[in-house]
């Protein structure tokens, strides 16, 4: 029993560090979408780590993530809320109902929405910027909608999923 304990963590430290340097090395890559450059890496990151990981890792990836590429400059600190929210509720509605399309519309609303009105403060009172409460939301909510329906359809890969769903 311990042996496969022991297993599973190294397992789940191992896609969690891959989910860690994709979104690092690939986090600052942007897509024109309706006129806007949208960054959809950490969300794709954000939805796999969430249904492969669950909230405690998913978090984590999240969390390091965004520091690791605000140390290297290429990040801001309002990835913050954003993507530590939005893994987390879809972490938690993915192990409520396993529907991965369900973990997409968590990370569409913890990002997009929760994620948005949290980086509000960070803007206003640490970042010195004076923005409306809600500017964040469309920006947030389309690189959202983007990363996550791309995940969604790496996860509908029976490959690559069974891959990562197995024990």
């Amino acid at each position: 029993m311990e042996l496969t304990k022991s297993k599973d963590a190294t397992k789940r430290l191992v896609i969690c560090g891959i989910l860690i340097a994709l979104a690092t090395i690939l986090g600052s890559l942007s897509i024109p979408v309706l006129g806007a450059k949208v960054a959809p890496i950490q969300h794709l990151i954000n939805v796999i780590a969430a249904v492969t990981l669950g909230p405690a890792y998913g978090i984590s990836c999240a969390f390091v993530s965004s520091l690791l590429r605000n140390i290297l400059g290429t990040g801001s600190i309002l990835a913050f809320p954003g993507s530590m929210v939005g893994v987390f509720l879809a972490a938690i509605l993915y192990k409520k109902f396993k529907k991965v399309e369900i973990a997409v519309v968590g990370e569409v609303i913890g990002t997009g929405i929760i994620g948005a009105l949290l980086a509000y403060p960070l803007a206003a009172f640490v970042l010195g910027k004076k923005v409306a409460l809600f500017v964040y939301i469309i920006p947030f909510s389309i690189s959202s909608i983007v990363g996550s329906i791309i995940a969604y359809i790496i996860l509908k890969l029976n490959t690559l999923r069974s891959f990562l769903l197995s024990n």
